[in-house]
């Protein structure tokens, strides 16, 4: 096939996407379902490992880190908003996204998270054990001791959806009637997100970020390839949405924190939130 630069460039792009989709064919491993989660354009993993204090074992290479933390942090998650309805009708078995924040933002050391979700119950429980007298003496929960949340971060999700595009006539063009069976079942998935940062004390927001992923399933047709191993074929597909998403929500935090090392903050002559510069007639 000859190829002329600036004309062929997505006959390549067909190409690359089909050699690997035929590599799976041929070695039949496990990883072949799907692949990688694209973040923000370059490819990378999801949320992995574990994090202990300022240890942290297995994240993501990918995921920005600080030298020093910037403060506490809350994660809050709206779920009386809209894109939490949506995202609970879309997806109902992958649950709250803050326990996966949270592993990213303390593997980040850029916050020190603080709890103020439900676990906050099973702390005020404590307490009022401890008023009660039924807890040992010498338990020390008394007041005083929780950590203050400087800021607070809210996750959205702005779109998420599976199986969004498919390659089957790319494909098929290039390989005839067997691949655009193969391209057929060749969908995308997509997600994007954004993170609010706000301080606490006065209420300002100080950052917002979007970041985005996506990726590939690769679904064979049974009987594509003919007999038995076009049939069971059948289990490289759907690549669970969520590690588009958590993939998604890296992009945006990595966004964020590029531009927290260079933060500056917004000054108002007069002072915030005292009348501000665009006034109103009488």
């Amino acid at each position: 096939m000859e190829l002329h630069p600036g004309k062929n460039i997505s006959k390549l792009h067909k190409l690359k996407t089909t050699s690997l989709l035929l590599a799976c064919l041929i070695v039949p491993l496990a990883g072949c379902n799907s692949t990688t989660p694209i973040l923000g354009g370059s490819k990378g993993n999801t949320v992995s490992g574990g994090a202990g204090g300022a240890s942290t074992q297995g994240e993501n290479a990918q995921l920005e880190k600080c030298s020093e933390t910037l403060g506490t942090l809350a994660v809050v998650e709206e779920q009386e908003k809209d894109w939490w309805r949506n995202y609970v009708r879309r997806y109902p078995q992958l649950g709250s996204t803050v326990p996966v924040l949270r592993l990213m933002i303390q593997q980040s050391n850029c916050f020190v998270v603080v709890e103020r979700g439900r676990a906050m119950a099973n702390m005020i429980q404590e307490r009022q054990l401890q008023k009660s007298g039924e807890i040992r003496k010498g338990s020390n929960f008394g007041k005083g001791q929780i950590v203050a949340a400087d800021f607070a971060m809210n996750p959205s999700i702005q779109f998420a959806e599976n199986g969004t595009g498919g390659l089957g006539g790319a494909i098929g063009g290039l390989f005839g009637s067997v691949g655009a069976a193969i391209g057929g079942g060749l969908k995308s998935n997509e997600a994007a997100t954004t993170l609010l940062l706000t301080d606490n004390r006065s209420g300002v927001q100080v950052s917002a970020s979007v970041g985005s992923a996506k990726n590939f399933d690769f679904a064979l047709l049974g009987g594509a390839l003919g007999g038995g191993f076009g049939a069971g074929a059948g289990g490289f597909s759907k690549t669970p949405q969520g590690k588009v998403i958590t993939a998604a929500f890296v992009d945006s935090y990595n966004q964020m924190v590029r531009s927290l090392r260079s933060y500056k903050a917004q000054q108002v002559k007069g002072g915030l939130g005292k009348g501000g510069r665009l006034k109103v007639g009488k």
